[in-house]
């Protein structure tokens, strides 16, 4: 089995080995075997951070995504897994409402054109400046 020593697993997930370190800590990345006293992880953990990155870019905290890979493989995991995601969905739906609206936002300020940000109608607090 192919493995790799923390720096070399650091460099092809662009991370810092401290980083690392502290997933392993706290359950995230299985202990690294020791060989003359360096960590060496198996080539598998490239996936296992590749999950928690994704899983991170969905929105699950470090917590959630530990208590998940904690999980075995049967179908307690899979009716976990169902769960958290259910309950993470609307969560990404205001993220995405969010979002769409602040691009709204800047869209609108570009197309007003007018590049003056003390007197843009657009950014007055004053419903009455709209009118005029």
């Amino acid at each position: 089995m192919r493995e790799l020593g923390i720096g070399d697993l650091a460099r092809q997930v662009r991370m810092r080995p401290s980083a690392l370190r502290y997933y392993e800590s706290i359950g995230l990345l299985p202990p690294a075997r020791r060989v003359a006293g360096r960590r060496v992880f198996p080539a598998g953990t490239l996936r296992r951070i590749a999950l928690v990155r994704m899983a991170q870019r969905a929105g699950f905290t470090l917590a959630e995504i530990r208590r998940l890979l904690d999980t075995d493989t049967g179908r307690g995991a899979t009716r976990q897994w169902r769960t958290l995601t259910e309950r993470k969905i609307p969560e990404l739906d205001r993220f995405i409402q969010e979002t769409q609206a602040l691009r709204n936002a800047v869209a609108d300020c570009l197309a007003c054109g007018c590049m003056n940000f003390d007197s843009c109608r657009l950014l007055s607090s004053d419903p009455a400046a709209e009118d005029t």
